[in-house]
């Protein structure tokens, strides 16, 4: 689920590298916690981070994008409280950990509008429900 999630992601951007490597790791709230508190300062459990390996290459060789930790308790808690299968909630958090390392991000509204569309799209594709529906009935 995890790599068919990945290559959805990697499938859905024009532009990404081929071949390419990434590192998904799913992780508890304390190994996640620690990774938010030592690289962004927030001492506190998240869902998913997602970390860019520096840019070099070898001729021949994938290009290294970069490492996802996903707390796959916080992502359990997270899909129960939104009525959502756990496989559909880690789903999203990879493709959105995925777009991170391809360099879609939600920092202003409009790059957030941009990402969440690519994120729905790929979700789609996969037979996944819109992650933001609950949200935008608001």
């Amino acid at each position: 689920m995890v790599a068919r999630a990945a290559e959805a992601a990697f499938a859905a951007v024009p532009d990404a590298p081929t071949p390419a490597e990434v590192s998904i790791a799913l992780v508890d709230d304390a190994a996640i916690r620690q990774l938010n508190r030592d690289f962004r300062g927030k001492d506190q459990p998240t869902n998913v981070l997602s970390f860019p390996a520096p840019p070099f290459g070898v001729p021949g060789a994938p290009v290294l994008l970069g490492d996802i930790a996903v707390a796959f308790e916080t992502s359990a808690a997270e899909a129960a409280a939104e009525a959502k299968s756990i496989s559909d909630h880690l789903s999203h958090l990879v493709v959105h950990g995925v777009l991170h390392l391809l360099g879609f991000d939600h920092l202003d509204t409009e790059d957030a509008e941009h990402m969440e569309a690519a994120e729905r799209d790929i979700l789609a594709a996969l037979g996944i429900a819109d992650p933001y529906a609950v949200r935008d009935a608001d």
